[in-house]
């Protein structure tokens, strides 16, 4: 009869502290405390599933009542009572389980038990399994028990909330933390594991379920046993990430270097395999957080200890990590975070992890301003946006007259009128746009408040020292108002223009550019269209100029330029003087003047 199979947890199990995988620090203080007969009557193990606990407790136990034990104070297995704890057959070994033994009535039993001594060895050893599942109550009948034991009484409770035990039982107890066990132990146990089993297995096979176990032994035993079983004996990385459902490095390398060839298609595209393949949006935003940051380690070799990959694969993240600039990747971390906050409330998932990699490819654009222009003919299949011309309202004259003619003093020149204006290509010195305007993609741009930051900054201080380089002139300015003016009067708004018509206007220091207004009424009129003449000075100069008013009351100028501005009786009489078919009408109809 064949015997029964045994997972490799339990056949496994280790039987002394030396076998214990990764907790050295608690083994070493434990068999000192035995050889040196320092043995408390409380301890409390604490620490997350599958390292350990439950298993010291039990070597522990085992070892306080072997008859001769090893000089190196572990049970010699060989014994009476080392025979019969093997058997379960012990008197002086207890084991509760509190997840179902939580009653006052369960604690009150075991405080019974306790008053009698053992009938062989020297201690009575209670292990409480998963003891922060006790009640209130329970705890509370056990505290005088636990503070004042027999001396042969020892108490082990095990625990993974430690901070669900009341502190009047912390307080009495000696305290062991366990921690997580490193890959690296677990893939060293499940390679000597594989070598008593007769199974075949590469080290990185070994290392992916090392990694996806969290640390914890005894996941790492389910995920050996179970993919041996599907491998028929034969481990190796494929069908290990087959098996476990995870994208394997080769889907991320290929990610990247679509990323920084700023291919999109190719992105998307293979982030559509991935998903034909059933991985979920954010199984794939994970790993490619891993993945990036394993390329951020890799960019200082005092860091490589902290790279969890296979061996075989660290000599390829050296190498790409070598092929991404240090400002790429920090900011395709931060893109990749905030997807990976965001993809619970994203409506169309999908969406949100192409919108997450689509930005990544652009990364590079963002993050490398200067070099925007050598790459834009193969990154984008359009040009970068060049400069709008002025709309053909605003189109200023040719003033090469005013501005070629240095001896012309910086005086108001008086009014004239103006010829038809001719559309003329706008001067070096004014048409220059402002570089946040003529920047290209706005997609590659927005990818996080404090990279966006960095970049307005950098493209703020561009506009500062260009607007050093330039110089505004009289004549310049002046120039620019006619043709302000004259886009007034190709709208049709007569009355505004009649009055922007009387202003006159001058630079002045600080590039402040002021209207000279004959009058309280002018000004009143100046300031209505003050914002839509500032925004036409920047955008035809590219300078940050000023635009302020003043009045300067000039009676021989009001009285000879105020009779051109019409009150709506005068307007009308003119009008019917001209046309007296429109008093009839007026007449006819009953209308009256609104004034």
């Amino acid at each position: 009869m064949a015997e029964n199979y045994i997972v490799s947890a339990r056949k496994y199990r280790p039987q002394t502290f030396d076998t214990v995988v990764g907790q050295e620090h608690i083994t070493t203080t434990l068999k000192n405390a035995i050889r040196n007969n320092h043995l408390a009557h409380a301890y409390l193990f604490c620490g997350p599933r599958g390292v350990g606990k439950t298993t010291c407790a039990r070597i522990l136990a085992k070892t306080i009542n072997c008859e001769s034990p090893t000089p190196d104070m572990e049970a010699c297995g060989k014994c009476s009572t080392c025979q019969s704890f093997a058997n379960h057959t012990s008197f002086n070994v207890f084991e509760l389980d509190a997840a179902s033994n939580n009653s006052v009535d369960d604690i009150r039993e075991l405080v019974n038990q306790v008053r009698f001594a053992p009938q062989a060895g020297k201690y009575k050893i209670y292990i409480i399994d998963e003891v922060h599942m006790l009640s209130a109550s329970a705890f509370n009948a056990f505290l005088k028990t636990l503070e004042e034991p027999p001396p042969y009484a020892i108490f082990i409770l095990a625990t993974t909330e430690k901070h669900k035990i009341l502190p009047t039982i912390l307080s009495r107890c000696q305290i062991f933390d366990f921690k997580r066990i490193v890959s690296e132990d677990i893939a060293n146990h499940l390679h000597s594991i594989a070598t008593k089993e007769g199974v075949v297995a590469q080290e990185a096979a070994l290392h992916v379920i090392a990694q996806k176990s969290e640390g914890c032994m005894r996941d790492a035993l389910s995920m050996f046993d179970r993919i041996v079983s599907f491998t028929n004996g034969m481990l190796t990385y494929n069908n290990t990430m087959e098996h476990l459902n995870l994208l394997d490095a080769d889907f991320y390398f290929g990610l990247t270097d679509h990323m920084l060839a700023q291919d999109v298609s190719g992105t998307l595209l293979q982030l559509d395999g991935a998903l034909e393949r059933g991985f979920e949006g954010d199984v794939i935003l994970e790993g490619l957080a891993e993945h990036l940051r394993n390329l951020m380690l890799c960019k200082d070799p005092r860091m490589a200890r902290l790279l969890d990959v296979p061996n075989e694969h660290k000599a390829i993240y050296h190498e790409k990590a070598n092929q991404a600039p240090p400002s790429f990747i920090i900011s395709a971390l931060n893109v990749v975070s905030d997807a990976e906050l965001n993809y619970r409330n994203a409506n169309n998932k999908r969406l949100h992890v192409e919108m997450c990699l689509i930005r990544m490819c652009y990364l590079l654009q963002a993050t490398q301003p200067g070099d925007v222009k050598k790459k834009s003919d193969s990154i984008a299949p359009q040009p970068l946006p060049q400069a709008a011309p002025a709309p053909a309202t605003y189109q200023a004259p040719a003033p090469a007259a005013r501005v070629e003619e240095p001896s012309k003093p910086q005086q108001q020149p008086t009014p004239a009128p103006q010829p038809t204006p001719q559309p003329r290509p706008q001067p070096a010195a004014y048409t220059a746009p402002r570089p946040t305007k003529a920047n290209g993609n706005g997609a590659a741009r927005r990818i996080s408040s404090s990279l966006m930051s960095e970049i307005d900054d950098a493209l703020n201080n561009a506009v500062a020292v260009e607007e050093v380089k330039k110089e505004l002139s009289q004549e310049a300015i002046y120039a620019l108002y006619e043709s302000y003016i004259q886009g007034i009067l190709a709208d049709n708004k007569m009355v505004i223009y009649a009055q922007l018509k009387m202003m006159e206007v001058e630079l002045h220091p600080e590039h402040e550019v002021r209207l000279i207004c004959p009058s309280v009424l002018t000004e009143t009129y100046a300031r209505s269209q003050q914002n839509e003449i500032l925004e036409y000075y920047r955008r035809e100069t590219g300078v940050l100029v000023r635009v302020t008013t003043e009045v300067r009351l000039n009676e021989e100028i009001n009285a000879s330029q105020q009779q051109t501005v019409l009150s709506k009786q005068d307007m009308y009489e003119a009008m019917a003087a001209k046309n007296p078919a429109l008093a009839q009408l007026k007449d006819a109809l009953g209308l009256h003047l609104e004034y």
